[in-house]
């Protein structure tokens, strides 16, 4: 172990941008965990006041995945409130109800991204509790409470947008929390299907013994949650921005992974090919292979602790701008509060030193086959050919790659885009383990029209390349990433750009569209208004899947198309169909949002159309069982009047529509492009900087050599970056190359997908950016050694 440690002192330089790259790596990796942590649900504000929820039981996504309650009936959740109101140690059991209501002032519907679920029954407001400042309870069907922040004052009539359209309402309080609150016949009427029943408690009540006896006066009908288990009911858009967020912090988590092992292993190989001379003086003295092998993963290990402890602590210090920068996208829910445990650190260090570890793996095996001569030879890498198991390793990421970028022609919308990224991640490994047989070749062409110049300086270059052809690789590898991403993502969104907007608008030529302006969807007042089109009206709905286990939940789609929507019917996707067992003709009991089971004829079963939906019945049945629910897009055809007479709409034609369907979610993949072409960028010029400087300390010696020979300080600085060039530009060349076939598979299946060609389409500015980005540090690292290195023999 002092072995290890004195190595790493000792050659500290030479571990340097290693200890760089595992330090930016765990600190991404802490900030993103911190961020994950800290973005865990909380407990809703509203459900302050209320110790314990009885829940009903969760239904399951079709791969099994937990998703959606089971709404309790009108009967079941009276029943069940009952029972609970008997407990001992409550002092009150409230049906919990949230639905649609947005107030519209000036016939503009007042801002309020949480308004799909801002409608509660009066008892609602107890939970809370929020306080009454002025006012009474709500008592008629045309009767509001509403928070004092809207500054409306009792007395007042407020225009509020409910399912049903804009209807009048007299305020008759106000209260200190966020909300519409109405009485509890109205409540009932707009969501019939209870979701929570919140038992308010005494001050002295024991929680425990409370949750016991509601378990059990629940019983097989529900569940009963307190403490942080409250907070599984979210908003809908509170979970939505908490998707976003960890998608992004995902991808960043991934590439980070990735490139810090990728960027490790090749400068730790690059570092131990050099000390092979060392190396065979320790086999000369007697150290075994195994001895030589945890020498070699020791010092990885304590390079990767080091590089971790610093990570950790830069991670939790740029926390505050990742989480600035999700507020940013507006992808961080409002709950998000900075939090730093123990986990993530100890997660991120242990990923540190794996990493390390990992990516010396290969250099400490190949370190342990060096023999004892080699003391007596140069200290330069081993140069003879590719050893078997490089060979396989590469040639099966080569064909993983090719799969994967061939399946991306045939991938489904949602996954497209990993495949794609998982393609160019096995053609960058494969073009790394492959780069010595690769380095040769593509030097001789790019140098073959200096070849007969004038001058040996284009002849060094050359030689220096093909004679080293690992070492040039070890170089080449970390352009190749950095060119690689950087073409891969800025490719995607350029193809996506053109291709998205150009098929949504194929999709809806000739029509005009009715999209909500200002609110979550179109009311029924938007429908009746545009009696024409496709109005779909989605649902969620549960399905029975197998004697005694769990619902499955599905998204319903009411249509007012008479092919679809016929009473008594569904309509399915041969997908969905075939997940839930189903066959034409069949009967399937559907559960829908108000608790009622419904039982289904299955009409049809049609090739999947995302245009129809998975799940289609008739549109009066959904509204029938789910009177919260909003419209979708209203699309009108050409030979009729679209009208947005209707406050809160708006129409666009098919290019608009298109348009600002795709920009909403382009300033997203925009943004998360750009932070992920950085960070493979930036992890590549730390490699790039260390290796050249690297490369240009090991040769010293030439340098020797050429200065006695009569080489001029200019002509050595010239050869030195004319080598530093030749490598970047067989690294864009490589990192090109495994991006094409991805991206023209990505092209391929966006063009089946829509209709229309569509081509490959590259972003020239971000790869002259990374491009010359990584050429200027590679550069600049290689001349600042080469000067130092003539200056000392000077002296």
């Amino acid at each position: 172990m002092m072995l290890i440690v004195a190595n790493v002192r000792d050659r500290w330089s030479a571990f340097l941008g290693a200890f760089a790259a595992v330090l930016v790596g765990v600190a991404l990796i802490t900030t993103t965990l911190v961020i994950y942590d800290s973005s865990r649900p909380g407990v809703q504000a509203r459900y302050a006041g209320a110790a314990v929820l009885a829940l009903p039981e969760r239904a399951v996504d079709t791969d099994g995945s937990p998703e959606d309650v089971v709404p309790w009936g009108p009967a079941e959740a009276g029943r069940l409130r009952a029972a609970l109101a008997e407990v001992p140690g409550v002092t009150r059991a409230v049906l919990d109800r949230s639905f649609y209501a947005q107030a519209m002032v000036d016939d503009r519907p007042v801002a309020d991204e949480g308004a799909l679920e801002s409608g509660h029954n009066w008892d609602g407001a107890r939970t809370a509790p929020y306080a009454t400042v002025s006012g009474r309870a709500p008592r008629g069907m045309k009767e509001v409470v509403v928070d004092r922040a809207l500054g409306v004052a009792p007395g007042s009539t407020l225009t509020v947008n409910i399912t049903q359209g804009r209807r009048q309402f007299t305020v008759v309080g106000t209260v200190d929390g966020p909300g519409y609150y109405f009485s509890e016949a109205f409540a009932a009427r707009q969501q019939p299907g209870v979701r929570a029943i919140a038992l308010v408690t005494s001050e002295r009540a024991d929680t425990g013994a409370i949750v016991a006896a509601a378990a059990k006066a629940v019983g097989d009908d529900g569940r009963v949650v307190s403490g942080d288990g409250r907070a599984e009911i979210q908003p809908a858009h509170l979970e939505h921005q908490r998707f976003l967020g960890v998608q992004l912090i995902g991808a960043m988590a991934f590439l980070s992974l990735f490139t810090t092992v990728f960027v490790v292993a090749s400068l730790l190989a690059l570092a131990t090919g050099m000390r092979r001379r060392e190396i065979g003086l320790l086999r000369t003295l007697g150290a075994a292979p195994a001895q030589i092998r945890r020498m070699i993963l020791g010092e990885a290990a304590v390079v990767g602790l080091l590089g971790s402890i610093a990570g950790c602590a830069a991670g939790v210090a740029a926390t505050p701008l990742l989480r600035a920068l999700l507020d940013g996208l507006d992808v961080a829910p409002p709950d998000l509060r900075i939090r730093v445990a123990a986990w993530p650190l100890l997660t991120a260090t242990a990923i540190g030193v794996g990493v390390s570890v990992i990516g010396a793996w290969a250099a400490s095996r190949k370190a342990a086959r060096v023999a004892p001569v080699e003391a007596l030879l140069d200290s330069r890498s081993d140069d003879r050919g590719m050893g078997r198991g490089r060979w396989l390793s590469g040639v099966a990421a080569l064909a993983v790659g090719g799969l994967l970028a061939v399946g991306t022609a045939f991938s489904s919308a949602d996954d497209r885009v990993n495949r794609a990224i998982f393609a160019t991640t096995m053609l960058i490994t494969a073009s790394a383990l492959l780069a010595p047989v690769l380095v040769g070749p593509v030097a001789r062409g790019l140098t073959a029209p200096f070849a007969r110049g004038v001058g040996a300086g284009a002849v060094l270059v050359r030689a220096e390349l093909t004679a080293n052809p690992r070492r040039a690789a070890s170089l080449v590898a970390p352009v190749i990433a950095a060119v690689g991403f950087a073409v891969l993502l800025s490719g995607m969104v350029e193809t996506m750009r053109v291709a998205y907007p150009a098929s949504e608008a194929l999709k809806v030529r000739g029509r005009t569209i009715v999209t909500p302006a200002g609110t979550p969807g179109n009311t029924d007042e938007v429908v009746a208004a545009n009696p024409v089109g496709k109005a779909a009206l989605p649902t969620r709905a549960f399905v029975p899947r197998k004697p005694q286990g769990p619902a499955t939940v599905l998204d319903v789609l009411g249509s007012r198309d008479a092919r679809w929507g016929r009473p008594g019917e569904a309509v399915l996707g041969e997908r969905t169909a075939g997940e839930l067992d189903l066959r034409e003709g069949q009967e399937v009991p559907v559960r829908f949002a108000d608790g009622e089971t419904v039982a289904l004829r299955v009409g049809a079963v049609l090739p999947d159309d995302p245009a129809r939906g998975d799940f289609v019945v008739a549109r009066d049945l959904v509204r029938a069982h789910d009177p919260a629910a909003l419209t979708d897009d209203i699309f009108v055809p050409g030979t009729t009047t679209a009208s947005a007479a209707v406050p809160g709409t708006a129409l666009h034609d098919a290019a608009a529509y298109a348009l600002a369907d795709y920009e909403t979610d382009a300033r997203l993949t925009d943004a998360l492009a750009a932070l992920l072409i950085a960070i493979a960028v930036g992890y590549s010029v730390i490699a790039v900087v260390n290796s050249m400087a690297m490369a240009a300390h090991a040769r010293r010696r030439d340098v020797g050599v050429l200065t006695s020979t009569g080489g001029t300080p200019r002509q050595l600085l010239l050869a030195s970056a004319g080598e530093t060039v030749l490598v970047v530009a067989i690294g864009t060349v490589l990192g090109v190359a495994v991006t094409v076939p991805p991206l023209l598979g990505m092209a391929s299946g966006l063009s089946q997908a829509g209709s229309s060609q569509v081509g490959l389409h590259l972003n020239t500015g971000t790869l002259a950016a990374a491009v010359t980005g990584t050429l200027l540090a590679a550069v600049v690292s290689g001349l600042a050694v080469t000067w130092r290195t003539l200056r000392r023999r000077t002296a």
